[in-house]
């Protein structure tokens, strides 16, 4: 028995319009929203994804349909995220971003603490950044990050330690002991 997923892209191979944008419309949100958190400004994310569809329907007779297609998706979405940032000219420091954090804001603490999460979460090494998003926001399992990286299962593991270390790190110096209730 044949699944959705390969049958869809079947027809996506056969040139069918409909089948190519229905697989467009079931991943853009998935591949922008890595994007976004990846590369951080929307304008950018939005010709990633567009780069990534591009590079997936050229690539897609070579996809293995033995292997689930999001985390092949997701793996040329990192791959093209990572590219657009070694091309950018500089990115802000670790303490230029908790430069701009406000000592303590006016605003809601849930807000702050929200604020302060996206803001440690962009102090990250872009490995450990992807990873902990893959695994969080995508909910990938540590196998999948595996594949989708290129990487073994134990530096997954160790990256999203370090990751959740260094966040919780960085929200304490900034007040936050706990997650507010």
């Amino acid at each position: 028995m044949i699944g959705p997923e390969v049958e869809l892209v079947e027809r996506c191979l056969a040139g069918d319009a409909t089948a190519a944008r229905r697989f467009v419309e079931t991943f853009q949100g998935v591949i922008y929203g890595l994007c976004c958190r990846m590369v951080g400004q929307r304008e950018d994310a939005e010709d990633i994804t567009q780069e990534v569809f591009t590079r997936a329907f050229r690539s897609l007779a070579g996809w293995d349909k033995l292997r689930p297609l999001k985390p092949w998706l997701l793996m040329i979405a990192a791959n093209c995220c990572r590219t657009a940032l070694s091309k950018r000219i500089r990115t802000p420091t670790a303490n230029e971003i908790l430069n701009e954090l406000p000592s303590r804001p006016e605003a809601t603490r849930d807000t702050d603490f929200s604020d302060a999460v996206q803001r440690a979460l962009a102090t990250l090494r872009e490995d450990h950044r992807t990873c902990f998003i893959l695994f969080y926001e995508q909910e990938l399992s540590v196998s999948e990050i595996s594949q989708t990286l290129g990487c073994p299962e134990g530096t997954v593991k160790t990256w999203l330690h370090r990751a959740r270390r260094d966040i919780a790190d960085m929200l304490r110096s900034l007040g936050f002991d706990q997650r507010p209730t």
